[in-house]
């Protein structure tokens, strides 16, 4: 016979701190998806388009998720994803299964499979609300993952942290039904609206009103037709931290701008590429208006992170705002002041020169009268003094003029 399941009640024995973890549910740790990829090479490809993308930030708040992951092998052979840059985010959504599953769970998958939602379906962007992907198992045991747009074969668990998150390792992409990847291959996508990417960043009112009082932001867009932008704003509470002697708002609406433009690259570089940046100088929009060398950044990486020099301060990048294909924009923890600008001295007028002894600008010049009065003869002496050197007779002058002016002193 089996033994029958103890039970232990409650008495007033029990110590408080064991009552509020029976009473209270326990909070779940988030977990750190990149971390986890980090620990997995083959993994790299598919952990860069998480940072990137900013999904991997959308993931770090929560719990009860199931991540597929596309090994880079086979990550490579999916073409479409380098085609369609502007739909990478919401692809990589579509793998995030909304759903805690682990390995011995999806091994009893009825075969009629399961539907789950995925991170995809809450954008709201899904056709026809299918933005879900169903998990089957086939009668030889083989779990494959199914969506209207294609199939991904499940080939391995690879890390399980329980009732919190899973990682799978599938054998190729899930396209969300609804995406023409190839048609958007040679589609040019829409200009983006930086204005509105920063208003619904909920962070950046002050650059915000910048942008629009400057006009600098129809540039912005303008530019994004050729290599893209790469723009780096500061939160509203840098703009707070500016010091008082910054003198940022009492610049004319020209340098100003200029300011702007200096926050921007004229190419288009996801997280990845700045991290592994190969020339750390760039130049910004301000150094085409300015000229080569001058109004540029010293882009590094810094224990860790992407730091940016300007010459004056160094500021980090905190989290990606928007990347989309050309356009990616990330906050930064200060603002960039240019040394052209705000350098000690940059904007100081310059000191006159001291003036200069009148003797030694115009010497045929009296010098102001004294109460003492020279010898007849000494200004002469004095003014052919070159004269002197060679004269016997002028050197005995003058030594009893210089005798004459001691026994005055006395």
């Amino acid at each position: 016979m089996g033994s029958s399941p103890r039970y232990h009640p409650i008495s007033h024995y029990t110590p408080i701190y064991l009552l509020i973890l029976l009473v209270i549910p326990s909070i779940t740790a988030a977990i750190n998806i990149t971390s986890i990829l980090a620990a997995h090479p083959d993994l790299s490809d598919f952990e860069r388009l998480l940072a990137t993308t900013g999904v991997a930030n959308e993931l770090s708040g929560r719990s009860s998720l199931t991540l597929l992951v596309v090994p880079n092998s086979n990550l490579a052979r999916s073409s479409d994803l380098t085609r369609s840059a502007g739909d990478i985010a919401d692809v990589l959504r579509y793998h995030v299964l909304l759903e805690y599953l682990s390995w011995s769970e999806l091994r009893r998958i009825p075969a009629s499979g399961k539907l789950v939602t995925t991170l995809y379906q809450t954008t709201g962007r899904a056709a026809s609300n299918l933005g879900s992907v169903n998990i089957t198992r086939s009668a030889s045991g083989v779990l494959i993952a199914r969506s209207p747009a294609g199939n991904a074969t499940v080939l391995s668990p690879i890390a399980t942290f329980p009732y919190n998150a899973s990682v799978l390792a599938v054998d190729a992409l899930l396209i969300p039904p609804g995406f023409d990847l190839a048609a958007s291959e040679t589609r040019p996508p829409p200009a983006v609206n930086i204005s509105r990417v920063l208003s619904d960043g909920h962070d950046f009112n002050v650059a915000a009103s910048m942008l629009a009082a400057s006009g600098v932001a129809a540039e912005f867009e303008a530019d994004e037709r050729g290599a893209g932008i790469t723009v780096f704003v500061p939160t509203d509470e840098a703009f707070a931290e500016l010091p008082a002697t910054e003198r940022l708002q009492s610049l004319p609406a020209d340098r100003k701008a200029v300011v702007l433009r200096f926050h921007v690259l004229h190419s288009y570089y996801p997280l990845g590429s700045l991290e592994s940046i190969v020339n750390p100088v760039q130049p910004t929009l301000a150094t085409e208006d300015t000229g080569a060398g001058r109004f540029t950044l010293n882009i590094s990486r810094v224990n860790g992170s992407v730091a940016i020099d300007t010459g004056v301060i160094q500021a980090s990048i905190t989290r990606t705002v928007f990347d989309q294909n050309p356009v990616a924009v990330f906050a930064v923890s200060r603002v960039l002041l240019p040394r052209e600008i705000f350098a000690k001295g940059a904007h100081e007028p310059q000191l006159a020169p001291p003036p200069l002894d009148p003797v030694a600008l115009s010497p045929d010049n009296d010098t102001p009268p004294t109460r003492l009065s020279s010898p007849p003869g000494l200004r002469n002496d004095i003014k052919s003094g070159s004269a002197a050197r060679s004269d016997p007779a002028a050197i005995t002058t003058s030594c009893i003029a210089i005798l004459y002016l001691l026994l005055l002193l006395r």
